[in-house]
């Protein structure tokens, strides 16, 4: 098996769970998917410095946050991909809400670096240990910013929908 085909292979494996990540992170599904291809290019030039990586997940993580964050510095404003348009002008917006789109306005609440460690830790399941290596930070700040994200969490009123409460 030459490099090539464990790099496609590992595409083929986390592609979805990627894209995912990127879309909790605050991407459309669209700029999601255009974020995983750029970080998965920046990984396939160094593939063999991720294919040696103690933590192969952790490293295309951190590559995954350094290209949405550089993406969020950019300060362009030209057109922005859509998913899908509006079939009818003045059509009533908030048929559409449902529990995901509570879970994203929470989410929207976090700092930047609290959603970060929340996507990191319950969506991509990495420990701790994984998120900080990722992260760059000690393992006490990556703690921190789970407990502060998750007190927001806890507190706000669209998640309390969900909750009963």
């Amino acid at each position: 098996m030459g490099p090539d085909d464990d790099f496609g292979d590992f595409v083929a494996a986390r592609w979805a769970s990627l894209v995912r990540a990127a879309v909790l992170l605050g991407c459309s599904v669209a700029e999601g998917e255009d974020l995983v291809q750029s970080t998965l290019e920046r990984c396939l030039l160094k593939w063999d410095k991720v294919r040696v990586a103690e933590d192969r997940n952790a490293y295309v993580h951190r590559v995954l946050i350094n290209q949405f964050v550089s993406s969020r510095r950019r300060r362009w404003t030209g057109e922005r991909p859509a998913a899908v348009l509006p079939e009818v002008a003045g059509a009533d917006q908030t048929e559409g809400v449902d529990d995901s789109d509570a879970v994203m306005r929470a989410l929207d609440r976090l700092t930047s670096e609290q959603r970060t460690a929340v996507v990191l830790r319950y969506y991509a399941h990495l420990s701790e240990q994984q998120m900080a290596s990722a992260l760059g930070v000690a393992a006490g700040t990556v703690k921190s910013r789970l407990a502060r994200a998750l007190k927001t969490l806890a507190e706000d009123p669209n998640l309390a929908e969900l909750r009963g409460i």
